[in-house]
């Protein structure tokens, strides 16, 4: 059995500012609230990253050196990187609407929702057989895809999981598909 977690990067100036963000740093706070969640986590055989500074800082913060791998890399956001959401709703309105309701469009001149899918699942299905504990530093896009691969959901569900930073998702694969798996208390 393969265990795999994903861990989405600890905050930034982008998640609080609701901007698109470029390759930026955890704060302070993101940082002491990222090596909190430390104890959570079990002794993991591998580990792998995003090669964006937010995520090497958050494996950093878990103590962890991972392999670095652009196929957990953040969906590029093109000429939106950097962006508020609101900045880009009053300039490109009909852009902003016809990316997310249609995830094989990239009018920032980025990477499609779809294309991120597409990654996310060809790095999963590459693991589908890896035994031992996985774990995945990454970012929302990429969790999201992730979940949209394991459910089989449509790529057009993409926007309706919110991921938190530093949310904790497990899944399980049996060797030929993988599960959701739902932590709970133990007695």
């Amino acid at each position: 059995m393969t265990r795999l977690t994903w861990i989405c990067h600890g905050s930034t100036a982008a998640n609080r500012e609701a901007r698109f963000p470029q390759d930026e740093p955890l704060n302070e706070k993101a940082i002491i609230a990222t090596q909190a969640i430390a104890p959570r986590l079990r002794h993991a055989d591998t580990v792998f990253a995003s090669p964006t500074l937010r995520a090497r800082q958050t494996a950093d913060a878990l103590c962890f050196q991972p392999e670095f791998t652009d196929a957990l890399a953040d969906c590029d956001f093109g000429r939106w990187a950097g962006r508020s959401i609101a900045e880009i709703q009053q300039a490109e309105p009909e852009n902003l609407a016809a990316w997310m309701a249609r995830p094989e469009e990239a009018p920032h001149g980025g990477e499609a929702i779809s294309a991120v899918c597409m990654r996310v699942n060809a790095w999963m299905g590459g693991r589908l057989q890896a035994g031992g504990h996985i774990i995945a530093i990454t970012h929302a896009a990429v969790v999201r895809a992730a979940i949209i691969s394991t459910l089989n959901a449509p790529v057009s569900s993409f926007w309706i999981t919110d991921i938190e930073p530093l949310a904790i998702i497990h899944m399980t694969s049996n060797g030929s598909r993988w599960s959701l798996r739902i932590e709970g208390a133990t007695a």
